[in-house]
């Protein structure tokens, strides 16, 4: 399964059976455009998109970045990491449609997670699920 099934098969499933572009104020915006670092001499590196965008309430609370269903659910971190920085959002995650990887960019937290809180502010950051594969995963606690 390439990246842009598992996409459509896996992950774009997850995140609407989570909530996301279900529940009131939340949107899922896809391949949203990055601009490149400022370098310089006043021009722009080249544009990178990343693959999801989570926001609530007008709020990037973070950013999805997936992989085939046959790669590591880890191949994306430094890519979802370099993405939430640009965009100044808290969360970043890499998936492979089968697992779910959470970095933390506040706290420096991260790991695999399973628990997925439907789209609110109240408690915690909404987050999205995968269902759950033979093996356990640990949970990364959370500081909000």
């Amino acid at each position: 399964m390439n990246e842009a099934e598992t996409r459509a098969e896996l992950i774009d499933r997850a995140l609407k059976a989570a909530g996301w572009g279900v529940v009131p104020d939340t949107r899922i915006p896809r391949e949203l455009i990055i601009p490149g670092w400022l370098l310089g001499d006043g021009t722009r590196a080249k544009s990178e998109r990343a693959d999801y965008v989570l926001v609530y309430r007008n709020q990037k609370l973070g950013v999805i970045e997936a992989k085939k269903r046959d790669a590591r659910d880890t191949e994306g971190v430094a890519q979802a990491k370099k993405y939430a920085e640009k965009l100044q959002m808290r969360f970043a995650y890499s998936t492979n449609g089968l697992g779910i990887y959470e970095i933390d960019m506040l706290t420096g937290a991260e790991g695999h997670i399973t628990e997925t809180p439907l789209p609110t502010l109240a408690t915690t950051p909404p987050t999205f699920s995968i269902p759950p594969k033979n093996h356990k995963r640990r949970k990364t606690p959370r500081n909000s």
